[in-house]
């Protein structure tokens, strides 16, 4: 009974002790995320898998095509608005009306830049829908479903910005949830009576629209709502814009890198397998949402002390190096479950399948460090940078046979390793010139 009692007296004074009360937090906010975003993504992977099994072959690489060229002209539309509102909108957090302005003006910007993004991009998915065999018919419907999905996308990056802000997880990850479980239903349902590519692009585009109206409430709940943008924010936006456009558009190209090889050099099954395998890989957006959600938005409120930032910079990627690390050996020991899970059309591809998930390891963690140093506001200048890393992507395609599978892999994989290193370095430099 003693024991108990003193046990118990414990207990309490840990519970008041500051530092245990720092630790639940976080442990409160990463369950709550880590086991949101795990749904999430079950749910994304299994839409998924059913789009790889019930689509043929041909219909998926179109599939991927469209799909490809949808995260290209979210890239464009954004241009680094999403980075521009984070930055300003970590400054003026705590004042909802500012914080409203900041929202209002990014949301205008983004507007204007999807329609340039529709105009340079949708001739550029028409061509390369022709190239690779799908008929008029098909090309318009396709490019008619990408729209809604395209405008769908436009405000739900930014709209996440609020909630992440003031680290309201729960009702963004409800939502998220949300929309996943309706994608999962919607696209069981419309594939396996319709396989045809278009379908699949609905059954993804509408329930994000859904979720967008319920997160527009949750948002406007919290921060004023204003239908004007303010000219100070935009032109702070715009620098960054300026900054950041040339190096997202090289990133998401090298990000795609297979996508795009294959649908110049290779044919639609290569397209089709190399989607397939990264499929797989989906698996770490979870730790990217989480990122994106916890620690990106702490890092950007931090002091602006070498000191600090650097320590939280370094064990940052220590955990997340370690953590896929060991996720590539599990992968590698169960690849051939993996493979059966994808169907016949994929099941001999078990080396392929190991080296497209070091690809999307490789991206993640060169989008999750050029996540850090941009949330403070910093940007690689991209004329001086990405002209020499481009020429050196495009000589490596003359030493590299990119007309297989595996090669077009193996390439990306060389592609993203100096993206990863360049913004791990670039973001270390930045922290110690404080």
């Amino acid at each position: 009974m003693g024991l108990f009692k003193h046990m118990k007296q414990l207990v309490l004074q840990l519970q008041a002790h500051p530092t245990f009360a720092k630790v639940w937090h976080w442990v409160k906010l990463i369950a709550i995320t880590g086991g949101a975003q795990a749904v999430v993504q079950a749910t994304g992977l299994l839409s998924g898998i059913l789009i790889i099994r019930l689509l043929p072959v041909e219909e998926y690489a179109l599939y991927t095509l469209a799909n490809t060229m949808l995260g290209t002209m979210t890239v464009l539309a954004d241009g680094g608005i999403s980075a521009g509102v984070m930055a300003e909108g970590g400054k003026v957090w705590h004042d909802r009306e500012q914080l409203g302005l900041v929202l209002a003006t990014g949301l205008d910007l983004r507007r204007k830049f999807a329609l340039v993004s529709l105009l340079i991009l949708i001739p550029i998915l028409v061509y390369l829908l022709q190239v690779h065999g799908a008929s008029w018919l098909m090309t318009i419907l396709i490019v008619a479903s990408l729209i809604p999905a395209f405008f769908a996308g436009l405000s739900d990056s930014l709209l996440q910005i609020v909630p992440k802000l003031y680290q309201e997880v729960v009702p963004l990850q409800k939502n998220q949830v949300a929309v996943s479980a309706s994608r999962l239903l919607l696209t069981g349902l419309l594939i396996f009576l319709y396989p045809w590519s278009f379908i699949a692009l609905l059954a993804n585009a509408i329930p994000r629209i859904w979720g967008n109206f319920m997160l527009k409430k949750t948002v406007y709940s919290v921060v004023e709502l204003y239908k004007y943008s303010d000219n100070r924010y935009k032109y702070e936006i715009l620098k960054m814009v300026k900054k950041i456009l040339p190096s997202s558009l090289y990133y998401c190209f090298s990000g795609n890198i297979t996508i795009w090889i294959a649908s110049i050099f290779s044919n639609t099954t290569s397209i089709a397998q190399i989607s397939a395998l990264g499929r797989i890989g989906m698996i770490l957006n979870i730790f990217t949402v989480v990122f994106s959600t916890l620690v990106i938005p702490r890092f950007s409120k931090l002091i602006s002390k070498s000191n600090v930032l650097l320590r939280y910079y370094f064990l940052v990627h220590f955990w997340l190096i370690g953590f896929f690390l060991v996720m590539i050996f599990v992968f590698a020991e169960l690849s051939p479950y993996i493979l059966g899970v994808l169907g016949k059309n994929y099941d001999k591809l078990e080396k392929e399948l190991i080296l497209s998930l070091i690809v999307s390891v490789l991206a993640t963690m060169s989008g999750l460090s050029n996540g850090l140093y941009v949330s403070r506001g910093w940007v690689i200048n991209a004329f001086t940078g990405i002209p020499l890393v481009l020429t050196i992507d495009i000589l490596l395609i003359f030493f590299i046979d990119v007309s297989s599978t595996t090669g077009i892999i193996t390439y990306s994989i060389i592609v993203n390793s100096i993206a990863f290193l360049i913004n791990f370095f670039y973001g270390m430099y930045k922290i110690k010139t404080l």
